[in-house]
């Protein structure tokens, strides 16, 4: 199960390894009320928080108690910015992938759920198995799987193998040519972007936080 999952979402994380930043921190000032914008439109501190919420509200459902929930918390006590990253990119590989000509069906994400249901043992295992690894409650299984076949079906439109440091350079190129279109801003009150260092990183303020890919399913 766990190497699965990794030969798929990772495809989306290629953009992490690559040599050029794919965001930068710009002054959220700029933007009251907003976490990032991205192509002109804002993800707003609300709509992060409730996204928070829906994975912490999620994991508390799971939990036998409060001494155990108070653990998972304590676990992904980051999980407001990794959240807005995850936001942000998939916003960006949703552009890259459409200036591809590259589109997912509601038919490729129910085959790539039901591969990992049988994995996992019935879609209740898997839904628990998504959110206690990845953070991904139930509400967001599907969008996350539409990312995972999304990346791969870009890394195939674009004739590469993810295998090598030549075709991870490619997609690279291709998210950060979609980044570049959007324009995004990153609030920094969540940090800023480091892609030496693979994620986000925190930024100072006077105010103030490997990749492998399986092959694209078929429709």
């Amino acid at each position: 199960m766990h190497r699965r999952r990794r030969t798929a979402v990772t495809v989306s994380a290629v953009a992490l390894i690559a040599g050029a930043p794919l965001l930068t921190a710009c002054g959220g000032d700029a933007h009251p009320g907003a976490a990032a914008v991205v192509g002109g439109q804002r993800i707003t501190v609300a709509q992060l928080e409730s996204r928070v919420d829906e994975v912490r509200t999620a994991q508390r459902n799971v939990t036998a108690n409060q001494e155990q929930y108070d653990q998972v918390v304590a676990k992904s006590g980051g999980l407001t910015r990794s959240t807005l990253h995850t936001m942000v990119l998939d916003q960006v590989l949703d552009r890259a992938a459409k200036d591809a000509g590259v589109s997912v069906s509601r038919k490729e994400i129910q085959a790539v759920r039901g591969n990992l249901e049988k994995q996992a043992g019935g879609l209740k295992a898997l839904q628990t198995a998504w959110l206690q690894q990845y953070n991904v409650p139930p509400s967001r299984l599907d969008d996350n799987l539409r990312t995972e076949v999304e990346a791969q079906k870009l890394a195939q439109a674009l004739g590469i193998d993810m295998n090598t440091t030549e075709g991870q350079a490619v997609f690279w190129n291709a998210l950060s040519k979609a980044s570049k279109q959007l324009s995004i801003d990153l609030n920094p009150r969540y940090g800023a972007w480091d892609v030496k260092k693979s994620g986000r990183v925190d930024t100072k303020t006077p105010w103030l936080h490997e990749v492998t890919a399986s092959q694209p399913t078929q429709a």
